[in-house]
């Protein structure tokens, strides 16, 4: 039962937690799910996350304050700091013991309150690998009509961990593609039949953007990264750490930018001899309509001057709409080629395939 003396702002920040605690059962993390149900009754019960939260000065939902809250949880686990908190995450037994990691987040909480209050004034910063699994349909599609390089573009792209998606190992249902000695492999539940496995995939280039990349050099901001992969997904986990050291090695670094802005400057002139690739995942919705709108204009812009020499393709691994499913969906220029793909589970763990026959 919500506090009596909640304010306003409280009652709406309590409506997220539960909000989010349906996402995580729904995206297979119990866990998380668990330890936000116990945050929310310490904010039920007026505690120390309602000292935190009650004067949050935007929406609890919009802002992903519980993802923030369980991030800075996990920060903690992961950098040692807490070893009776430790404890009673995955893969140890007393993660099913609710009444332990009740007490000792209570304890955790009240400890920790300075350094939950730094953390959580950022963001969350994700880069979900298992993206790529549905992504790569669709550059395999764009390399099958085009018969040229690509040149990649990703927006939002995070620490850039799915500008390498072709150093990957992958497996879609019957079929295999990529390098099998890859340290990150994916193997999604697959529907429907295969992408065209076998196009000549060339990549000439890649660059992303993002307001807040992350640095993959500094190890707090690899900490931070890690922190958002929910403790009892320890696949997710595992290929997090393999795409780090992949872009590592590549050394290609994701710049600081406004992503209308830098593309502007990178869709100025067309990329002759070969394919230039916009993409971007689950990212659209997070950005200013007038952001939006303006990367509209200038895709539209860049695909009057399109040619079969210096083609443009546009990929958008989004939900199409609040409680709709996650679409892949691409076009391409000239001509304006407009496909769904496919549509898949949010962190790529499932993907109904269409292909050009949807």
């Amino acid at each position: 039962m919500t506090n009596p003396d909640a304010t306003p702002s409280r009652d709406a920040m309590i409506r997220s937690f539960e909000t989010q605690i349906r996402w995580c059962d729904s995206l297979g993390s119990p866990f998380t799910a668990r330890l936000l149900d116990l945050t929310h009754q310490d904010l039920q019960r007026g505690g120390v996350l309602a000292a935190l939260l009650d004067h949050w000065p935007g929406d609890p939902v919009a802002d992903a304050v519980p993802l923030r809250v369980a991030g800075a949880l996990h920060a903690l686990v992961l950098s040692g700091a807490e070893s009776e908190l430790a404890a009673c995450y995955p893969p140890h037994p007393a993660a099913e013991d609710a009444d332990r990691l009740d007490s000792t987040l209570r304890d955790v909480l009240a400890r920790r309150r300075s350094f939950i209050e730094r953390f959580i004034a950022s963001p969350p910063q994700t880069n979900e690998v298992g993206r790529s699994a549905v992504l790569l349909g669709g550059f395999l599609e764009i390399a099958c009509a085009t018969r040229l390089p690509l040149t990649l573009l990703e927006i939002g792209a995070s620490a850039g961990l799915n500008l390498f998606w072709d150093r990957f190992a992958y497996r879609l249902g019957t079929v295999s593609w990529g390098d099998p000695a890859s340290p990150v492999s994916l193997a999604p539940e697959w529907t429907g039949p295969p992408p065209p496995i076998d196009a000549r995939v060339e990549v000439a280039g890649r660059a992303a953007c993002d307001l807040a990349p992350v640095d993959l050099e500094d190890p707090d901001q690899r900490l931070r990264l890690k922190a958002f992969i929910w403790p009892d997904q320890a696949a997710r986990l595992a290929r997090l750490d393999g795409a780090i050291g992949l872009a590592r090695a590549a050394g290609v670094r994701v710049e600081q930018s406004d992503a209308a802005s830098w593309l502007r400057r990178r869709l100025a002139m067309p990329v002759e001899g070969g394919t230039t690739v916009l993409y971007h995942s689950i990212m659209w919705h997070y950005m200013p309509a007038g952001t939006r709108a303006e990367i509209t204009a200038t895709v539209e812009a860049a695909a009057a001057r399109a040619t079969a020499a210096a083609p443009l393709a546009w990929l958008r691994y989004e939900p199409v709409a609040a409680g709709k499913p996650t679409e892949l969906n691409l076009t391409l220029w000239p001509g304006e080629h407009r496909t769904r793909l496919a549509t898949a589970h949010a962190h790529g763990s499932a993907v109904e395939w269409s292909g050009n026959s949807g």
